[in-house]
């Protein structure tokens, strides 16, 4: 990834624990959800090891927990938007990374997803935005990718993701990406997305 030589046609960015920490306010929406129908809620270390990375409804279906509960966690989920932080390297990485076309692929929701972006003025860096509610899988499947590099017009292999979560590595690499990770083994591992544009 040193080459410098090397300059990928698209940057495909996955949203949560890259662009924004959301985990929480997912942690919370979710625990909210399982209250509601009578399930019991999970500690912070459950949500991270069982669901943070992962498709919502791929779990819930995996857990063997009611199926409304994910319709449910995504109509409330913005009630819980303010435990979502936008990590402060991300305006200024963008803004250095201009010249690059840019999307998002994300397991989580149109609704959310929009919400996120728009609350932090962040999405006019991207052409496109990819969402669960795109494809018939979320990752690990490369769908999201997949989809993301046809909208742009793109070739998958000429393209570099950036996520945080063995699922986007593995997406990645099913679709024949290069993959950078955050704290994540892949391609190339760096620990904050202010070093992305050096790498380029």
């Amino acid at each position: 990834m040193t080459d410098n030589t090397w300059h990928p046609e698209a940057l495909l960015f996955d949203m949560d624990g890259v662009l924004v920490n959301s985990l929480d306010s997912w942690w919370h929406a979710l625990n909210s959800a399982l209250k509601t129908f009578n399930q019991h809620e999970i500690t912070r270390d459950e949500f991270i090891h069982q669901f943070w990375g992962h498709d919502l409804y791929e779990n819930i279906r995996r857990l063997g927990l009611p199926e409304a509960i994910g319709p449910f966690c995504n109509q409330i989920y913005a009630q819980y938007l303010d435990y979502t932080i936008l990590y402060p390297e991300t305006v200024p990485t963008l803004e250095r990374l201009a010249t690059y076309r840019k999307a998002v692929i994300t397991n989580s929701p149109r609704p959310c997803t929009e919400r996120i972006l728009g609350r932090y003025h962040i999405a006019s860096f991207f052409e496109v935005v990819v969402t669960s509610d795109d494809v018939t899988k979320g990752k690990p499947d490369p769908e999201l990718v997949f989809t993301a590099c046809q909208k742009l017009h793109v070739t998958p292999s000429k393209t570099l993701l950036i996520g945080d979560t063995v699922n986007d590595v593995l997406a990645g690499h099913a679709a024949g990406c290069r993959v950078i990770g955050i704290n994540i083994k892949a391609d190339e591992t760096i620990h904050s997305l202010a070093q992305l544009p050096t790498l380029l």
